[in-house]
């Protein structure tokens, strides 16, 4: 077995050189945000009195149960950080479902693990290095998460616990690509079954909250961050579970990587419908067909995602009990009240969500120039602006698509609250669609970074993150307004709740055209594949 392994530490040190940004970046946002959270809360609720209306205000909402998770007991430090117990715990399980996927079927289908497998690396080697990596990155993120919190005064052994939750989602959704990287022959389908996982989890873990304790929550990896109880007594032998789970599935990719030839996958290959071809005649075409199936399913995601929303606003006046509470809401969302405000928030939100589609867009091109396979196209009659253009079509198109389906889906169960449907169907996809221009101006800037540089396309996500964490957190650190203009998000209209001004959304679409071209014209003149 040992000589299966030779090569593991060079490896691990190759892939931890490959995410030196990417990692350090994530950790980061993930430990600034437990912490902002925490800050925050401290601002809100300012008393005992008042933890206990909120827990008792949230804990009362089906629905934000199943999207949030219950606050297990009034205490400061559980309810700073029942929005993110759950789900932080799953967008942790995800960004470790990319990094594992990027460093094991990634390497094979783009030809570099038969490379190295030539050399001395021994069999498991690439799967091993993975495996640590994605461990080391899972327990590191925990660790300075749990830093962050105690930094802001929340309670050692809490903070501790809460930050070795995210540690074990990490773990488990890193070994469960670990095996979808065995099961499948592309990256993408690798991703795609990890991610389904994933959803089923949060799914599993949304139904039991929603109804109230139960067995649904036990049989969820994301169930048991919540089960810990973090700030709410630490319930420490649950982490036990997600280390066991994550060492079962290792042995798993292990055992599967055994019986399969490399760069297969052990589920056989679906061949495409016979009238594909016709789909393929333009670059729009060729667009459309490989991104068709990311777009439904975040179009499925932000109509579940708007029905949620749109429920919630009638009840968000009850969980706000005191002024500072609704003072902060208003701040962060809106001006023409409480339900006005958390809507905008929520919408906004999507906004900054859907730049994140965009990106993702532009950086599947980014991977079929390093597969190699836009270079026949170019070799025939599709130039690079026609390349280009079919994908900056749907970039430009698709989050049309999927803000006007969270605009809707909200409007029509706020409606259903206020009695008025259409009308409140059309003001509230007018409000989503007032976060275009913005997502545009992210468009641009990553199409500028892929047309002049190409592979550092990691800059786009970074300007992203940075206009998040400008948005979330900006106003509660009270940062300098030039500071918060920088984000093209702080010029789009809060709504619903504000009178609407044209001549920012003008100036921003104007930007994002300009870089649209910019983009464009570097990617005809720079090396592909450089």
């Amino acid at each position: 077995m040992s000589g299966t392994l030779t090569g593991t530490g060079e490896l691990i040190r190759f892939a931890l050189r490959r995410d030196r940004i990417r990692l350090p970046v994530w950790i980061v946002v993930f430990a600034a945000t437990a912490a902002s959270a925490a800050a925050a809360t401290m601002a809100v609720y300012p008393t005992a009195a008042d933890l206990h209306a909120a827990a008792d205000s949230i804990n009362a909402v089906p629905s934000l149960r199943a999207l949030y998770g219950p606050v297990p007991e009034p205490t400061l430090g559980a309810t700073s950080v029942f929005k993110l117990t759950a789900f932080g715990a799953a967008l942790v399980g995800l960004v470790m479902i990319f990094t594992a996927v990027r460093h094991t079927r990634a390497e094979e289908e783009a030809g570099r693990r038969e490379l190295l497998g030539s050399a001395v690396v021994g069999r498991y080697a690439g799967l091993a290095a993975a495996l640590a990596v994605t461990a080391g990155a899972s327990v590191v993120l925990g660790l300075a998460t749990a830093a962050a919190l105690l930094a802001t005064g929340l309670p050692a052994p809490g903070s501790l616990a809460f930050g070795l939750c995210w540690s074990g989602a990490g773990l488990v959704f890193g070994a469960v690509a670990a095996v979808t990287a065995q099961l499948t022959k592309s990256t993408r389908s690798a991703s795609g079954l990890a991610v389904l996982a994933l959803v089923i989890a949060y799914f599993l873990r949304a139904v039991g909250d929603s109804s109230g304790p139960g067995w649904l929550s036990w049989a969820s990896p994301i169930g048991w961050s919540e089960e810990v109880r973090p700030f709410a007594g630490d319930v420490w032998w649950v982490l036990g579970l997600p280390l066991g789970t994550a060492v079962v599935l290792g042995w798993v990719a292990v055992t599967l990587a055994r019986v399969r030839d490399l760069d297969a996958g052990l589920l056989p290959d679906r061949p495409g419908p016979a009238g594909a071809g016709r789909s393929l005649r333009s670059a729009w075409g060729l667009a459309w067909r490989l991104n068709r199936g990311s777009l439904t399913v975040w179009t499925s995601a932000y109509v579940l995602l708007g029905l949620v929303c749109g429920s919630l606003a009638g009840n968000v006046g009850s969980m706000l009990t005191n002024s500072q509470a609704q003072a902060m809401i208003t701040a962060l969302g809106g001006e023409k009240g409480i339900s006005d405000a958390f809507l905008a928030a929520e919408l906004a939100m999507g906004g900054v969500i859907t730049s994140a589609y965009v990106i993702a867009v532009l950086a599947r091109l980014r991977a079929e120039e390093r597969a190699l396979r836009i270079e026949p196209l170019l070799a025939g009659a599709v130039d690079r602006r026609r390349l280009l253009g079919g994908y900056l079509v749907f970039a430009v198109a698709a989050p049309a698509v999927l803000l006007t389906a969270l605009g809707l889906a909200a409007g029509l169960t706020n409606g259903a609250h206020l009695g008025r449907v259409g009308p409140e169907v059309a003001r509230l996809v007018g409000a989503a669609s007032a976060q275009l221009p913005a997502v545009w101006v992210l468009t641009g800037i990553a199409t500028v970074v892929f047309g002049l540089f190409g592979r550092a396309l990691t800059a786009a996500w970074a300007a992203l993150v940075t206009f998040l964490l400008l948005g979330e957190f900006g106003a509660l650190l009270k940062l300098d307004q030039w500071v918060l203009d920088l984000s093209p998000f702080t010029h789009s209209p809060k709504l619903p709740g504000v009178a609407v001004h044209a001549t920012p959304l003008l100036w921003l679409t104007a930007l994002g055209a300009v870089l649209v071209v910019a983009g464009v014209v570097g990617f005809r003149r720079r090396d592909i594949a450089g």
